[in-house]
């Protein structure tokens, strides 16, 4: 396993996949963004997307949530708040430059907390992933999709060659599901509700937590 990414190492990635990013991106990451959001709407509300880049999921959302935007690139940033200014967005509310580990927002202020191809590339995944479960309230879920490691055969092996050579791009495709269980298995109302391959090819997974009441006192 290579190490966790660095600050300096996302930041300055995805300053440079700010202008090509919608081009690049949007088509192969098409599939694993519907599938997100589509969980998002069905629970409805206010959905927190961590890591919301460009705004290329903006389409996928519709008056049903209330979408807040959070995302460390401010390039990034600009492209989404372009998006916004265009009016075809009225569910998207707000879009803030923030870091997903040390987030501003109240304990239990959302509905749902979608993050997108964005756990495998941050600095510290459990403590992202902690600072979801606090934003999101009893009963509501953190939903993620990734492209996680194969573990074993070809294609793990693929995965970690390929793993030393596109570090400085920004990508991560080594990271294993057992960090994101062993996270939900450690931490108190947090459980694991949904594991799943994504058609067509099975290259993105779809995980949903929820974090559970907590139960009154007797």
């Amino acid at each position: 396993m290579t190490p966790d990414l660095d600050r300096s190492t996302i930041e300055t990635a995805y300053a440079r996949w700010a202008p090509i990013y919608d081009v690049i991106c949007g088509p192969v990451m098409l599939k694993g963004r519907r599938a997100a959001a589509a969980e998002a709407r069905a629970i409805g509300g206010k959905v927190l997307e961590v890591g919301v880049g460009t705004g290329l999921s903006f389409d996928d959302y519709d008056a049903s949530t209330e979408v807040t935007g959070i995302d460390l690139s401010a390039p990034m940033l600009e492209k989404a708040r372009a998006k916004m200014a265009s009016g075809r967005y009225p569910w998207v509310k707000q879009v803030l430059q923030m870091d997903a580990h040390r987030m501003s927002f109240a304990d239990a202020s959302f509905d749902c907390v979608v993050a997108q191809f964005v756990i495998t590339l941050v600095e510290n995944p459990e403590l992202v992933l902690s600072e979801c479960h606090r934003v999101v309230k009893p009963g509501g879920r953190i939903i993620l999709v990734n492209h996680l490691y194969s573990e074993v055969g070809v294609a793990a092996a693929v995965e970690r060659w390929t793993a030393q050579r596109t570090r400085n791009l920004g990508l991560r495709p080594e990271f294993p599901f057992a960090r994101l269980q062993a996270w939900a298995q450690s931490t108190k109302e947090a459980v694991l509700i949904e594991r799943r391959k994504l058609r067509p090819f099975g290259l993105y997974t779809l995980v949903c937590f929820e974090k559970t009441p907590t139960p009154l006192a007797a």
